[in-house]
């Protein structure tokens, strides 16, 4: 690394996996480091599916142990809706758990039942998902809310135990549906209708802000600096990735694509119209007060699954398999809700084909041409729908995060958009999470100079789109998606 930059730590949890990062920014230098990498497993515990955040935690100390001398700062971003609740002690009263546990299952109808779809649309801006916070609260037993003092999602719960200190930052807020998203403040009449106490949701932090200094115990056992302070990040790890999109101008998509694909637009304010909330568009809080206008497509998800279903065979010669299987023979809407759980996934997709009247597909390789056909097509319709109701032309895709190095999805992407994609950088939301360290810090300028960076220094693979676009109409039209 360059001598004469700073170096910023960069936490980034994602919802399969975790990474600690050391990041040397600098004129001209943007340069990371891993420092420690980990699985992030769930785990059923009396039928109900939890984050394993002691050992996530765990992991983030060894992490911080590994760091390079002269460390300025620690940023911590995360997935977004989930939390942790803490006692009148400041004691957490259980594990958080998953969005993707079931107790959620009905908990989105009835509360949209009894509020309305345009109110709660019109207060928060955000795309109906039935694990989103407001509906997690919902499903909450009355004892465990009774006991509650603080609620934290998770980057601000791990901020919490390494400095002390309670607060919210705002673009994870957003995705919470208590967000006025006019206001960019906690809706009190909401909380109200829910029945959930306002003193439950901390002050709000800006990305940039400064949480606190190391607890002297957490100074201690890294080996830091007792005074290190932890800066507040665009928390939600899209928001961080978005960050470090590296785009000139206004008009890009992006495609911030691991677990999950968030395809949208960045936008001044956010879209409330009823045909945005028809078309199930979410607007949630970026960096510098940018909207993030994006749809949630299930993404890499279905791969990982049939991944583990497979006992993990070699990906990339699956891809070169797949590589070679007939395009749009077999198809999904990849957000289907009987794709959310995990476990029997190749079962789940011939299953779907097999009712929708499409062949079953019959390899591995096949499955595999299947998800990936299916997700370029569903990142075309998100795009797309994106342009159409914000109004904001879209020039170029940029595709982001672990997505980007698979060379099969981002071409048919291209193909599927008519769009060139550019690809890269994998490690966008650490990227992201560093920059807007370095930017409080007084190591780089705005948002425009920031992605500047990053393009001038990170790699980049640039695909134009090739073959018939009427074929991905048709194929579009086939599953609902066009």
């Amino acid at each position: 690394m360059n001598a004469s930059s700073a170096v910023f730590a960069a936490v980034d949890f994602g919802a399969s996996s975790g990474r600690v990062m050391a990041a040397r920014v600098g004129p001209g230098t943007l340069e990371l480091e891993e420092l420690r990498r980990f699985p992030n497993r769930p785990v059923r515990v009396a039928g109900t599916l939890h984050w394993d955040i002691l050992g996530l935690y765990g992991n983030v100390l060894d992490g911080l142990r590994a760091a390079p001398p002269g460390l300025v700062s620690v940023g911590i971003d995360s997935w977004a809706v989930d939390y942790g609740l803490l006692d009148e002690r400041g004691a957490l009263l259980g594990n958080p758990v998953h969005y993707r546990d079931a107790r959620t299952d009905g908990v989105m109808e009835r509360v949209r039942a009894e509020l309305g779809d345009d109110h709660l649309y019109q207060v928060s801006g955000l795309q109906f998902l039935p694990f989103n916070t407001v509906y997690q609260l919902a499903a909450e037993s009355a004892d465990v809310l009774k006991r509650a003092r603080t609620l934290l999602l998770i980057p601000d719960l791990v901020g919490y135990w390494l400095t002390g200190r309670i607060g919210a930052e705002r673009t994870n807020a957003s995705t919470t549906g208590l967000l006025d998203v006019r206001a960019g403040a906690w809706s009190r009449p909401l909380l109200d209708r829910l029945g959930l106490p306002a003193q439950l949701l901390p002050d709000l932090r800006e990305p940039g802000d400064v949480v606190g200094t190391l607890r002297a115990d957490v100074a201690e056992e890294t080996g830091l600096r007792a005074d290190l302070p932890v800066t507040a990040v665009a928390s939600h790890d899209t928001a961080s990735a978005v960050a470090a999109v590296p785009a000139s101008g206004e008009r890009f998509g992006y495609i911030s694509c691991g677990t999950w694909s968030l395809v949208g637009v960045e936008l001044p304010e956010p879209v409330l119209t009823e045909a945005s909330r028809e078309a199930n568009f979410t607007n949630e809080g970026g960096v510098d007060g940018t909207v993030r206008y994006l749809r949630n497509v299930m993404g890499l998800w279905l791969l990982q699954e049939c991944l583990r279903a497979w006992d993990s065979p070699d990906l990339s010669s699956l891809l070169a398999e797949a590589a070679r299987v007939p395009a749009l023979r077999s198809l999904i809407d990849p957000d289907d809700p009987e794709f959310l759980p995990p476990g029997g996934m190749p079962e789940r997709i011939a299953a779907h084909c097999r009712r929708r009247g499409m062949p079953e597909p019959g390899t591995r390789a096949e499955t595999v041409r299947c998800v990936l056909d299916s997700l370029a097509l569903a990142h075309r319709a998100a795009i797309r729908q994106a342009a159409r109701l914000s109004g904001r032309e879209v020039e170029v895709v940029h595709l982001v995060g672990g997505g980007s190095r698979n060379e099969l999805l981002c071409q048919l992407t291209a193909d599927a958009c008519g769009l060139p994609v550019v690809a890269g950088p994998v490690e966008a939301t650490a990227l992201g999470n560093a920059l807007v360290q370095a930017r409080a810090h007084g190591v780089v300028g705005d948002l425009a100079e920031m992605r500047a960076l990053v393009a001038g220094t990170q790699p980049l693979r640039r695909y134009e789109p090739r073959g018939d676009e009427s074929a991905w109409s048709d194929a579009a039209a086939r599953i609902g998606l066009s």
